[in-house]
């Protein structure tokens, strides 16, 4: 069968099945991102019902990112074996339970075990980024799922900005702020729900239709013909999979921790109220709107006019760009400084995160959700030992300074996924 992938990106249309899943994978991860960072600004009121310390808010941190890894190595698979519109919906139902369950915590011991279940929404990534693979071409699928994931990334950033004003709107009627915050966590829980029945209802795996129906007609499946276990172990033998992994824990890591402990800082370094910094915080995660697009945009550019080894250069040099940036945030004692350094460091982050998936397609077509898994867990594995570095430090300034030079280094790794001028080629004249 002719590959019926989309070529181009109507941006405005909703007549194809390519760009239906373009719009509802990026507002579902939209939602479970929204929902996965909805505690973050919170947490300076949650840290004082509690009374916790700075090592548990690390611990609350490390569990909100933790079992995500274990979540994304096993969503890739799934989609393989049986298809991103029944693993979409799937996640979104069952990761609604702990979103709503959190509300209810009375206790640090509660939290910490509702924010970890919080945390397999995360894996919503992977999900977004094998959909969108499988339904446009080589030419923009770099385009296609940076933009995706840059709009559902946003999703982190909104509920930065959003919640602290929620929690204000809910206090407002006379609520206590003690259950105040509880009753704005019950928002994304049921944005999950109503995204569930959308993404079931409108979307199928591929150009073709769902998996499940073709396979039942005998039809080949380009991103699924390797299922579950066999494209993790396809996926994992692969070096260039592990060196984008160490990469993504970079970029993306970084992100993730700069979403959990923004308005921490900003309360605590630059002593902002709760709303300016949620406001602050909350710009970092909104340059996804536009910045990991861009990033995946350039990369499409650069490989029409050389070959895949211009998108592995460009990715080198954003996460140079990054690791300096990371520094001078960390470096300033202005706050007006610090947001602009953290817009500046944060475009090369975003940018840096595009970069990556829009090289994600072309490392095995044939295990792509083992690809896409194994690599999106690296930058969870990353938050995860930003969030263990930070409780070893016990200081947030210094452990950005650490991960600054962390990142530099791994721009090493970036540059070593080079590929051969015969593997190189063929892939660009498929575009």
């Amino acid at each position: 069968m002719a590959s019926q992938k989309a070529t181009r990106i109507a941006l405005f249309s909703l007549a194809t099945p390519p760009m239906r899943a373009f719009h509802l994978t990026w507002m579902a991860f939209f939602v479970c991102f929204f929902a996965w960072f909805a505690c973050a600004p919170l947490m300076p009121v949650i840290k004082g019902e509690f009374g916790l310390s700075l090592a548990q808010v690390a611990n609350i941190n490390i569990a909100a990112v933790a079992i995500t890894i274990l979540v994304r190595l096993i969503v890739g698979p799934l989609c393989d074996r049986y298809g991103p519109r029944k693993t979409y919906t799937g996640l979104l139902l069952l990761g609604a339970i702990p979103v709503l369950g959190v509300a209810a915590s009375q206790s640090y011991e509660s939290f910490l075990f509702f924010r970890l279940g919080i945390g397999a929404v995360g894996a919503s990534f992977v999900i977004t980024q094998y959909h969108t693979s499988v339904m446009f071409a080589p030419r923009v699928v770099g385009t296609a799922n940076a933009a995706a994931a840059g709009w559902g990334n946003a999703g982190g950033g909104a509920a930065q900005a959003l919640m602290p004003l929620l929690l204000g709107a809910v206090l407002m009627l006379g609520v206590s702020e003690s259950l105040g915050w509880r009753v704005a966590l019950l928002v994304p829980g049921v944005l999950m729900l109503v995204m569930a029945v959308l993404y079931w209802r409108y979307t199928q795996d591929c150009p073709e239709g769902n998996y499940s129906d073709l396979r039942a007609a005998g039809i080949a499946i380009e991103g699924g013909k390797k299922g579950g276990w066999d494209s993790f172990k396809a996926a994992s033998t692969n070096y260039r999979v592990w060196l984008l992994f160490v990469t993504y824990g970079a970029c993306f890591g970084i992100e993730i921790f700069i979403h959990n402990i923004a308005a921490v800082y900003y309360v605590d370094h630059f002593g902002l109220s709760l709303k300016s910094a949620g406001l602050a915080a909350g710009s970092f995660g909104l340059l996804a709107l536009f910045a990991r697009a861009l990033g995946g945009w350039m990369s499409d550019k650069l490989a029409l006019r050389g070959n895949l080894n211009s998108r592995v250069t460009l990715l080198f040099m954003l996460m140079i760009g990054e690791g300096v940036g990371l520094l001078w945030f960390a470096k300033v004692d202005s706050v007006t400084w610090a947001v602009i350094a953290m817009l500046v460091f944060g475009l090369f982050t975003h940018m840096a995160c595009g970069a990556t998936y829009a090289l994600v397609p072309f490392i095995d077509s044939k295990a792509l959700g083992g690809v896409a898994g194994i690599i999106g867990a690296g930058g969870n594995v990353g938050a995860v030992a930003a969030g263990f570095l930070m409780k070893g430090t016990g200081d947030i300034r210094q452990t950005l300074i650490i991960l600054s030079a962390l990142v530099v280094i791994s721009a090493l790794c970036a540059i070593a996924v080079r590929f051969t001028r015969a593997a190189a080629e063929p892939n660009m004249a498929a575009a």
